[in-house]
């Protein structure tokens, strides 16, 4: 169902704008924030087991979190699965298990495995020959039609521009649904990435990265499907928690929060409501007198 729900928004040619999402809470908030689509960090997953964007995470881990996350939810997930986590056979299974975690989309890329963040230097690239070869085998591997292979490639910064567009270009006519060129680093590229790339296209926005920041209505005038956002919750996460933590060491009392939601609004956010209904909702009814 939620590739299907993802695949309609598709059609809709509208820009699908995809805040990033690190647990069941950020999920939630994106849904109850009116978005139509949430997506899940790899950076934001690999920090809450306490490491860097480096590729350091297996494919269970992030399997793992990614089911968590698109079961909180009813709107679609798409998640990074970094490089598919080995070889075609590798990528082959990491569809299967994204694919039944629930998830709508999946992004793969063409680093070398481990990888480092898109916004990092010094990334390395894989043959394209053989990041094509991943690009059949994820495509081969989902069960649904609907859900949809994102073919990611880092080479912008490593081989230029123009092969980017190239290995995009051939990972849609190899069974990619979206092309995902990351981090172009001046306007005009981030506008010609629509014109040269043959079929839907995804922005990474990226706060502080080597992309120049861009208004989301121009980036739809732009041709882009989908945008996504990851850091955009877990960097205000991180600044949050600073300024709490800061507060409590120096007043030694709990801190004031700023628009804080009262105890059970925060659980009815998270369907405090209907668990309390089924309280009584399984038990006996009183027969009614004859």
């Amino acid at each position: 169902m939620s590739a299907a729900q993802l695949r309609t928004l598709l059609r809709a040619k509208k820009l699908i704008v995809a805040p990033g999402a690190i647990d069941g809470i950020t999920g939630r908030l994106i849904e109850q924030a009116g978005y139509s689509c949430a997506y899940m960090t790899g950076a934001g997953t690999s920090a809450t087991l306490g490491y860097p964007d480096y590729g350091l995470l297996t494919m269970s881990e992030m399997v793992a979190n990614a089911g968590r996350i698109a079961a909180s939810l009813s709107i679609p997930l798409i998640s990074d699965a970094d490089t598919g986590y080995g070889n075609e056979l590798n990528v082959f299974r990491t569809v299967q298990e994204f694919e039944r975690a629930g998830v709508a989309a999946i992004h793969i890329e063409d680093q070398v495995f481990p990888k480092k963040c898109g916004h990092l230097d010094d990334k390395e690239l894989i043959p394209r020959e053989d990041y094509v070869a991943k690009i059949r085998a994820a495509a081969a591997a989902r069960r649904s039609p609907d859900f949809a292979i994102i073919a990611r490639t880092d080479a912008r910064a490593v081989a230029g521009f123009d092969e980017a567009i190239a290995r995009a270009n051939a990972a849609l006519a190899n069974g990619a649904d979206i092309a995902f060129v990351e981090a172009p680093q001046t306007m005009e590229e981030i506008a010609a990435v629509p014109k040269r790339v043959n079929g839907p296209c995804l922005l990474n926005v990226v706060r502080g990265g080597k992309t120049p920041d861009i208004d989301m209505v121009e980036a739809e005038a732009m041709g882009y499907a989908v945008a996504i956002f990851p850091g955009l919750l877990f960097a205000a996460i991180i600044a949050a928690c600073d300024q709490q933590l800061a507060e409590l060491k120096k007043t030694n009392r709990h801190p004031k929060i700023a628009g804080g939601v009262p105890l059970r609004e925060t659980f009815a956010r998270f369907g405090a409501t209907e668990w309390d209904a089924r309280r009584t909702a399984y038990r006996d009814q009183p027969k009614a007198a004859e």
